[in-house]
């Protein structure tokens, strides 16, 4: 009997907002507690959430006026992304490539590897996971709209 591999854990869902501070209290509102918090090397902010006794997480990121993943709002543009964790992303790369799937952004974060994929509705998927080999280097512009990402890199298309 051969072994599978675990594939992707759903982790979290992105959520764009106008306001953080609102938006923490409105979450907080409901129950949910602040995991963590941090700023993104671009200068935006997320803040990861968790209901008690759930394990999805509710990722709030908040991209200022001039920040380059900045966009204005209209309907449809607050799912930021959604993430899953992956246990072995190699794995999981070769999968994606097998079923022809380009890569939107590529980056390493301390001992984490990050990438993303499209739907075909141009919803972000983030797969992250251990790092092991290293993405590579940065080569041509920034996606206009990238999700909560702290660090990106953009692959040729």
């Amino acid at each position: 009997m051969s072994e599978r591999r675990p594939g992707p854990r759903l982790l979290y869902t992105g959520i764009r907002v106008r306001d953080i501070a609102r938006s923490l209290r409105f979450y907080r509102s409901l129950g949910f507690r602040e995991r963590f918090r941090g700023r993104m090397e671009h200068g935006g902010v997320f803040v990861h959430l968790v209901y008690p006794g759930q394990a999805h997480r509710i990722e709030l990121n908040y991209y200022p006026r001039s920040n380059p993943y900045y966009e204005p709002f209209r309907p449809g543009t607050e799912l930021d992304h959604i993430g899953f964790y992956v246990p072995d992303l190699e794995g999981w790369l070769r999968v994606l490539r097998r079923r022809r799937l380009p890569l939107v952004l590529d980056f390493s974060e301390g001992k984490q590897r990050v990438v993303y994929i499209r739907d075909p509705d141009n919803v972000w998927l983030e797969f992250f996971g251990p790092a092991g080999r290293r993405p590579p280097p940065r080569r041509g512009r920034t996606p206009r709209r990238a999700p909560g990402a702290r660090r990106r890199r953009r692959l040729r298309s």
